[in-house]
């Protein structure tokens, strides 16, 4: 039961108070109990075939029939002067590039962007990185953080520049990114009969008014507004869907019944407003994907807004179409910083999946895996999707995605969180595709603070662990090339402005 109080706090916070009850009975009858953590057996080989690394120098082989065959139904052919091997053909990244390039009016890009900076910017998680990490970024820290608290992640600073002034957010630098390659589109080939590379969302209702009030102003935004007109794609205005809002629950060492939990920061009938985990999308989503299909665009990236690194590939998207695959994710080597996230596992049946660490599988059992000799495949939050396939699919996935419940201990207490996770969704698919990138490159994420930190370069590096300050140097290299490549960007008095409109 909940009290009078406890109940209009959830109103007043945008919880679902419905759908959180439901949640709530059903873990409390144990239908969640079957939930186990993964069983890893291994991790997977990056065998250029089911996982196919994509650095600088990537190749793709396919047989040539099969390429003609798919790219025909694409309405495209083979480039002229394709190398063959036998009955096979071999494209390198700048063949793959400019096939890709090709296919931008029939792909879409999103976003996840439920999530609001809290558990980014909290102090007791980016401390768990170790108090040598944390006083290394502790400056960057108290730079950013205040204007992290109560805002959507995603129109927070995604990097400080050099100049010690915090940069632009990360939804503008994905826009931006997007924008130049929807642009170059128009360059070579005119005007296409559908908008390349429209933007769409997932919001939370906890999210969603801050995101629009940031588009309004991005509209205007020097960085976009030359390249809307250019590109004739505005991803100021996305297909957007709303997530709900859900309660934390009290923590499992309080036993059983699990209640709300009611007691954030120590103050008596104040409820956490959650989303739901990302996995929610398939559902949230659906008349989205229906509609994109609809339109006539065939496939559509998905991802985590808080991936600098995170933009339209026209090589990944070319190997998709190549492949005919259902769905493609992105992986990289985990490095000491990525303890939030997934890792992908082969089972004991030789499926494989991604398994969030903490909920799907245990820190320790990751340790394990990489004492073994093996090389841990961290998730880089990426998909692409063939909406041909995955829209007949979408109501199967959204039910048969685990609901996962982990215990959390943060500045606003112990409780429980219930999430579905979006990438447990390559365990439901039967030949995934994946791709091996450069952290570098592709996954310069930010699940804490002080990653946004150490990716800019404004942490005191003769301190860190060495082997901490071997990945910041990574990923401030990375943010660099990302910055000054994809948005276009160069140093200009100390800090990141456009190179090129």
């Amino acid at each position: 039961m909940l009290s009078d109080a406890l109940r209009s706090d959830m109103v007043a916070k945008g919880i679902d108070v419905g759908t959180t009850l439901s949640i709530l009975a059903d873990l409390n009858a144990g239908l969640y109990d079957g939930q186990a953590a993964v069983a890893a057996s291994g991790v997977p080989p990056v065998d250029g075939v089911s996982i196919v690394p994509a650095s600088g120098d990537m190749s793709y082989r396919i047989g040539r029939d099969a390429a003609a065959c798919r790219l025909s139904a694409l309405g495209l052919e083979p480039p002229d002067g394709t190398p063959a091997d036998g009955d096979a053909l071999l494209f390198d990244r700048a063949a793959l590039e400019d096939l890709g390039e090709r296919l931008y009016p029939v792909a879409a890009w999103g976003v996840l962007n439920g999530g609001s900076a809290t558990s980014y910017a909290d102090r007791k998680k980016n401390a768990a990185l170790g108090s040598g990490v944390f006083e290394a970024i502790r400056p960057g820290f108290e730079l950013l953080a205040p204007l992290c608290d109560g805002r959507p992640k995603g129109v927070t600073p995604a990097y400080i520049n050099p100049d010690g002034s915090p940069g632009e957010s990360f939804l503008l630098l994905k826009m931006r990114a997007a924008l130049l390659r929807a642009g170059r589109y128009v360059e070579r080939f005119g005007k296409p009969e559908r908008p390349a590379l429209p933007f769409f969302q997932m919001t939370s209702d906890g999210t969603d008014a801050q995101l629009a009030d940031a588009y309004a102003e991005y509209a205007g935004h020097p960085w976009l507004a030359p390249l809307v007109e250019r590109a004739g794609t505005d991803p100021t205005r996305p297909r957007s869907a709303r997530q709900p809002l859900l309660a934390a629950f009290t923590h499992s060492g309080d036993g059983r019944p699990r209640r709300v939990f009611d007691r954030a920061y120590g103050r008596p009938d104040s409820a956490i407003a959650l989303p739901g985990g990302h996995g929610q999308s398939f559902r949230v989503l659906a008349d989205v994907y229906r509609g994109l299909l609809a339109d006539g665009y065939r496939y559509a990236w998905i991802g985590n807004v808080d991936n600098v690194g995170y933009y339209p590939d026209p090589a990944e998207l070319a190997v998709m179409a190549l492949s005919g695959a259902e769905a493609a994710f992105e992986f990289s080597y985990r490095t000491p910083v990525d303890i939030k996230g997934g890792i992908l596992v082969t089972t004991g049946d030789g499926r494989r999946t991604v398994a969030d660490i903490g909920q799907a599988i245990s820190f320790e059992r990751v340790l394990e895996l990489e004492a073994a000799g093996s090389r841990v495949l961290f998730n880089c939050a990426t998909g692409l999707f063939d909406l041909a396939r995955l829209v007949p699919r979408l109501d199967e996935i959204a039910r048969r995605l685990p609901v996962r419940v982990s215990d959390q201990d943060k500045d606003a207490g112990r409780y429980s969180q219930a999430e579905q996770s979006t990438w447990e969704v390559v365990g439901l698919l039967d030949a995934p595709l994946g791709f091996a990138v450069e952290k570098g490159e592709r996954f310069i994420a930010a699940k804490l603070l002080a990653e946004t930190v150490l990716a800019s370069g404004a942490a005191g590096a003769a301190t860190l662990p060495p082997n901490v300050a071997e990945t910041a140097a990574t990923m401030s290299g990375g943010l660099r090339s990302v910055l000054s490549g994809p948005c276009g960007l160069a140093l200009d008095g100390g800090a990141w402005r456009p190179a090129r409109d």
